[in-house]
């Protein structure tokens, strides 16, 4: 066979394969258990994380420690690699710590936040929540619950601890968590977030209003989606959180409602729920998986 005649063939073999391979591509459906980066962070996440804050941590304190570890171990066995919690869900910290411990560092993801009320040193308390999971860093610490429109300003000394702990390798990536319209402002294009973590559903429950506290009242849906946006496209890794209207959706469309519109509206990164059981587990897990393949 003459060497022009064994290219041809390779070439017409080649080709033919394009399209298997192609439908083998497209076939291949986004999952809850998915890595992704987080903006410029470089930090990798699975989009479905595990919240322990559901009610400030009640739920998921009140199953005791056997309890929460089955569930932490439930949902990382089912390619939950992501972990939040904060020094404000009292006592969740140390009991997330104990459900992974033994569970090799580099195969999930934790992430902390610190409340910006502390009179403390701020480095201290970077170290105390760090050493309070039982490790030697976090993947990413936040700020929580930022609600002044000042906030740049008035957290500089807790964003220059952060920045130092960063530097020193006790967080990879830092930012902050908002409740408000008027903290929600200054979000987009600020150099410190690395990560934001804002709350998002389709009608606005327990989203920000232009109030600086919490408030029973439907949030402004376009005005975070844009800013959310505008914060992603600065650079930011985006965590939605309250996509279950902190447990007020009880009817599952709802809840289908609000991870459609997290990820195919908004354009969210990745989304944290927070669990009681591992029935919960799994809805999440499928409705996520339907919200990115639909």
């Amino acid at each position: 066979m003459s060497a022009s005649r064994r290219d041809f063939l390779k070439a017409s073999l080649a080709a033919g394969a394009l399209p298997v391979v192609a439908e083998a591509m497209s076939a291949t459906k986004a999952a809850a258990s998915d890595w992704v980066t987080l903006g410029k962070s470089d930090v990798r996440v699975t989009r479905l994380a595990f919240g322990t804050g559901t009610h400030s941590g009640a739920q998921q304190r009140h199953l005791g420690q056997d309890e929460f570890t089955r569930l932490v171990r439930y949902a990382y066995d089912n390619g939950i690699r992501f972990f939040e919690t904060a020094d404000a869900y009292h006592q969740m910290p140390e009991m997330l710590a104990v459900a992974l411990k033994g569970l090799p560092r580099d195969s999930y993801r934790l992430m902390t936040k610190y409340d910006v009320h502390h009179s403390e040193d701020p480095m201290e308390g970077v170290e105390r929540l760090v050493a309070a999971l039982g490790t030697d860093h976090v993947d990413i610490m936040l700020m929580h619950c930022v609600r002044s429109p000042n906030w740049p300003e008035e957290t500089r000394h807790i964003q220059d601890a952060f920045q130092q702990a960063k530097e020193k390798k006790l967080m990879l990536a830092h930012g902050a968590s908002v409740h408000g319209k008027q903290a929600l402002a200054a979000f987009p294009g600020n150099p410190f977030l690395d990560v934001a973590m804002i709350r998002m559903n389709h009608n606005g429950t327990r989203m920000d209003t232009p109030s600086t506290q919490d408030i029973d009242e439907q949030g402004d849906v376009p005005y975070v989606v844009d800013h959310m946006q505008r914060t992603k496209a600065a650079g930011a890794g985006i965590i939605s959180m309250k996509l279950v209207g902190e447990g007020r959706f009880k009817n599952p469309d709802d809840r289908q409602a609000a991870l459609n519109f997290a990820f195919r509206k908004a354009g969210v990164d990745c989304v944290t729920i927070g669990f009681g059981t591992t029935g919960e587990i799994d809805e999440a897990i499928r409705r996520v998986s339907t919200a990115l393949n639909a």
